[in-house]
């Protein structure tokens, strides 16, 4: 069950995406799933959620997201460019009108100088196009998780109550 915090946005964005006639779907690495937990922790999300990606290995993020290769080459899987494509990706192959994805390092290894434990990119795509916001978060594993897991809830609701995302499909 997810915690009172992401439930009440879960729930949020539920009214905005129902109200709108907005299909959403995510495209989570760091998170592992913690997103779609929270969205279908919220009876009656079958309305408009269709589903998640979990793509934890980089030839996930490539084979079932369309990530290139290339991106994750220069770039790294925990980039801007990777979660732009994540969320593009999503978009794409689950059909829906808005898509959201996470990207980060949630420790306590696989940091760097470069990139530290808590970087985190959320990326969300829609018929207007895609835009990705840097994090850095600090804490535990769990925390990151959790803080990563809100700002792509946040995220989702911002855009689709800006009515950017277009409905219907």
């Amino acid at each position: 069950m997810a915690d009172a915090e992401l439930r009440a946005l879960a729930e949020r964005l539920q009214g905005l995406c129902l109200g709108r006639r907005l299909t959403v779907a995510v495209a989570e690495s760091c998170t592992g799933g913690l997103v779609a937990s929270a969205i279908t922790d919220v009876p009656g999300s079958s309305g408009y959620f269709v589903g998640g990606i979990v793509a934890y290995a980089d030839s996930a993020k490539t084979r079932l997201l369309a990530v290139p290769a290339a991106a994750i080459e220069r770039h790294g899987a925990v980039s801007a460019q990777a979660a732009r494509a994540m969320a593009l990706g999503a978009r794409e192959r689950l059909v829906v009108d808005l898509a959201a994805s996470v990207t980060g390092i949630a420790g306590p290894d696989g940091g760097s100088a470069g990139k530290p434990v808590g970087l985190t990119y959320v990326g969300v795509a829609d018929a207007a196009g895609a835009d990705v916001r840097r994090f850095m978060w600090t804490g535990d594993r769990g925390s990151i998780r959790h803080e990563s897991a809100r700002a792509v809830l946040e995220l989702l609701i911002e855009r689709a109550d800006s009515g950017a995302a277009g409905g219907g499909s």
